[in-house]
């Protein structure tokens, strides 16, 4: 067991909130920095630096020698922009009528994975008269973004657009579909597809420095799908992309997020009272009950019913019952000599004996991603390491 880390002072107030380890995202990133050499990292800071604040992680993680910032929605990427960000910066995911132009004058490289986002740059540098510098994605075989049947096609526009210098493409990319199963046959398949794809662009003229496959897991467990730059995302965070091969201590990483709450009523109970509704749990003797004022609204999951774990000084409870919109409720034990306002650590680190994401995920029939990008904002934030 490590250290656990030193208390947080709770925002004034507070019900209920989340502490983000700035230091161990750093410190995260200079592990995968490690392991990806001598390719480069791009960390992933997508949904809000999955929940852990956008605009700080990212400067955690370049403190931590990521090379590049990633984030699926364009207008994350203008907000990295605005707070002064100007590291290497690439952006996927936006609709037709999107402010393709902004990007492009905000430095941002945008991935081309279709037809019309490639008119839509297009577009953008006719009226700018200065080209743009873009990625393209392919579908290798996942069935989601990027190009699959009309690579060729692709190809051959990106070439021509390139020989008329209306773009510099930077960056050719694709996502595996199984990860998080190193073994698993799509994965080879993937890579020889993707590899397959590098080479149709090159014999068209059109080599981007940097070739990028790998995300988590595959950052992780698979060398051979490093190339020039890999995306973690979820390992950033000290999370373990891959639960079944090994936890986060096992790949040297530790969990940036700690969820902490206050008991807000602290009561006695007879034996036979029913809990919550629906009357899901009924104390089986004579006990204590207390209240953590949070619930699904503020990211507990509602499958976790009667499974999902706390720490109550030493001990680790399940909630009692169903989880409700606001609260759930803990059956203390006859013997719970506490009282309203005692800390209850709902999220924390595995190797400091807190219940983890992976833990949540599976009391809940999720996933760990899942976990803490659900954390509400109206959670008070506390940022501990740092500023970076």
């Amino acid at each position: 067991m490590t250290t656990p880390p030193a208390p947080v002072p709770a925002p004034a107030g507070a019900s209920a909130w989340v502490s983000i380890d700035l230091d161990a995202i750093r410190d995260n990133v200079a592990e995968l920095v490690r392991r990806a050499a001598p390719a480069q990292v791009l960390a992933v800071v997508k949904a809000d630096a999955y929940g852990h604040g956008l605009v700080d992680s990212a400067r955690a993680a370049l403190a931590g020698g990521a090379s590049w910032l990633g984030v699926a929605q364009l207008a994350e990427a203008l907000r990295l922009r605005e707070a002064g960000i100007t590291a290497p910066l690439l952006t996927w995911l936006f609709a037709p009528g999107a402010d393709i132009g902004g990007a492009i004058d905000a430095d941002i490289e945008v991935t081309v994975g279709s037809m019309w986002s490639l008119d839509a740059v297009l577009a953008a540098v006719r009226e700018r008269g200065a080209p743009a510098r873009i990625q393209v994605k392919v579908d290798t075989g996942l069935g989601r973004g990027g190009i699959l049947t009309d690579w060729p096609q692709m190809v051959a526009r990106l070439a021509a657009a390139q020989a008329e210098g209306a773009v510099e493409v930077t960056g050719v990319w694709s996502h595996f579909a199984w990860a998080d199963a190193p073994q698993h046959p799509t994965v080879r398949a993937q890579q020889v597809r993707f590899e397959e794809a590098c080479d149709e662009l090159a014999r068209a003229g059109v080599r981007p420095p940097l070739r990028h496959l790998a995300n988590s897991a595959a950052t992780l467990t698979n060398p051979s799908a490093h190339f020039d730059l890999v995306r973690p995302g979820l390992a950033v965070y000290g999370l373990s992309p891959v639960p079944d091969l090994g936890d986060s201590a096992h790949f040297g990483l530790r969990e940036a997020m700690r969820v902490t709450a206050r008991l807000s009523v602290v009561k006695r109970a007879a034996a036979g009272q029913g809990v919550s509704y629906g009357h899901e749990y009924v104390t089986d003797r004579d006990t204590v009950l207390g209240l953590v004022p949070m619930g699904y609204a503020d990211g507990i999951p509602r499958a976790a019913g009667g499974a999902g774990p706390m720490l109550v000084g030493d001990r680790r409870l399940t909630i009692a019952g169903r989880v409700c919109m606001d609260q759930v409720v803990l059956d203390l034990g006859p013997d719970f000599a506490g009282a309203a306002g005692d800390e209850v650590v709902v999220l924390g680190r595995a190797a400091d004996g807190e219940p983890s994401a992976q833990d949540w995920a599976q009391a809940a029939g999720t996933i760990n991603y899942e976990i803490v990008t659900r954390m509400s904002p109206r959670l008070p934030r506390v940022l501990l390491g740092g500023p970076f």
